[in-house]
């Protein structure tokens, strides 16, 4: 069965076939704070996307950016009297520790909006864009995106284009989505800038928020991607404006396929901290609640479907995930003293067991693929409990929930393992040293699990924790 996909800019389902690796690009986090449960609801369809596709037989090079310079960013370090790198850094190492506790594949880099490279290609992006006359500096010595030059730009919105037609410019990053104009792709430096801004040849400043992807993505990924995903609220003006920078500049189509996430409500309402109904990943560990639990949550719901986040729902994430390790329990001990036998799948008569994969196929139906194994797990248990499931059925099972749990992620935590904060801590700095190519500090943090007790074993896509034996 072909891929087929939902694709934001055209609003239809479009088959995906690529032609070689997937070039994917992914709207990380602004570590202005602790990423919170709806951050990492889009984080979660990512991941799933990505899992499917390599299983599929497909290798996808996906780039998430870090943007640690913005209005929030700098907001947060004046206030804590620190510097931006110092300040932003402490969200940064947290995002990746939470990332793991949610079990998200890694990507291959996650560039940072002030890596002196992406600096230097957001002002060279600007200076073309300026050359040919879809830029400008204005009196503010700002430097805006004249979106009148860009006959196309409302395509992914859909908006009225007219509309966008204003002589009203926007530069603060968080202008809100009703209000349309030319927005900044350098802004001139102020005082509340304080220590932040870099030379250009329009004076000191930095870069708007919109350029910063445009820039990361195309050096790091080329002029045309893939796969560009994100949150619905990214949509406009984020990404309309990532096309209208990008195409301007290249001639060529940005990307072939967009995807969004739509939004997380908490208890049927929107999340706020006025709200009391605000929740990071760490304020429900807090409560008791895993990580896998968690993410099981974040991800049993399609993901064009608004997710209404309850206590409720985690209730219920625990006895599914109960489920699932009482039946691979009752498999491997089933299979425990047998000899290794080539599964055969075809004689399991339970279920198509391919149909898991199929819906995923079609638009990632996540409903569907879990209905597939709840009802295999349903089916098996009731054949073993009147002993007509086989061995060579049970291997299959097993065999089938190794290759289903490669795009899933949730197998059950190590018995009697809880790894400590301090290592989970480690093990997220050195995710980011080895995308990061630090090798070296890598062997560092490597070194330092292994005298907490534990080893890390590297693989292609991952790092694997056990308990050392002495």
């Amino acid at each position: 069965m072909p891929l087929s996909f939902h694709n934001t800019l055209t609003r239809q389902l479009e088959e995906f076939s690529p032609s070689g690796p997937i070039r994917m690009y992914t709207c990380g986090p602004t570590v202005y704070n602790y990423a919170h449960i709806g951050n990492f609801r889009a984080y979660l369809f990512e991941d799933l996307l990505q899992r499917h596709l390599e299983v599929r037989g497909h290798t996808v090079d996906r780039v998430m950016n870090l943007t640690d310079v913005d209005d929030k960013t700098i907001r947060g370090a004046n206030a804590q009297k620190l510097p931006l790198a110092q300040y932003t850094q402490h969200y940064k190492e947290a995002f990746f520790t939470d990332c793991a506790t949610l079990r998200l594949r890694p990507a291959m880099a996650y560039p940072a909006a002030t890596d002196p490279e992406n600096i230097a290609a957001m002002i060279a992006m600007i200076k073309t864009l300026m050359e040919r006359g879809h830029a400008y500096q204005a009196e503010d010595h700002s430097v805006y995106f004249r979106i009148s030059s860009f006959s196309n730009y409302g395509k992914l919105a859909h908006v009225d284009l007219e509309a966008q037609r204003s002589c009203v410019r926007i530069k603060n990053d968080e202008y809100a989505k009703e209000e349309v104009a030319d927005f900044a792709l350098w802004k001139a430096w102020d005082e509340e800038d304080g220590a932040v801004g870099w030379e250009s040849p329009w004076g000191q400043g930095r870069p708007g928020w919109h350029i910063e992807c445009s820039a990361m993505a195309r050096r790091l990924l080329g002029d045309q991607l893939d796969i560009h995903c994100g949150g619905v609220d990214n949509i406009f003006p984020h990404h309309e404006a990532e096309i209208a920078q990008c195409e301007c500049v290249t001639g060529k189509t940005f990307a072939r396929l967009w995807m969004h996430c739509a939004h997380l409500m908490v208890d049927g309402n929107k999340m706020s901290k006025s709200a009391g109904n605000f929740y990071t990943l760490r304020s429900l560990l807090e409560r008791g609640w895993s990580g896998r639990e968690i993410r099981y949550v974040l991800m049993n719901v399609h993901y064009r479907i608004p997710l209404n986040f309850t206590l409720e729902g985690l209730e219920a994430a625990r006895q599914s995930l109960h489920r699932l390790d009482e039946w691979l329990r009752r498999l491997q001990e089933y299979t425990a003293d047998c000899k290794i036998i080539a599964p055969l799948l075809e004689q399991l008569g339970i279920l198509q067991l391919s149909s898991f994969f199929e819906a995923l196929d079609q638009d990632l139906n996540i409903s569907a693929a879990l209905a597939v194994v709840f009802d295999t797990i349903r089916e098996s248990n009731r054949l073993l409990d009147r002993a007509e499931l086989t061995l060579e059925q049970a291997q299959g099972l097993l065999a089938w929930w190794g290759k289903v749990n490669e795009v899933l992620a949730l197998e059950p935590e190590p018995l009697a393992e809880i790894l400590p904060r301090e290592v989970s801590d480690l093990l997220a700095l050195r995710q980011q040293a080895r995308a990061e190519k630090n090798w070296q500090e890598s062997d560092r943090l490597r070194d330092q699990i292994a005298e907490l007790g534990w080893s890390v074993k590297d693989t292609k896509n991952e790092q694997k924790v056990v308990k050392r034996c002495f």
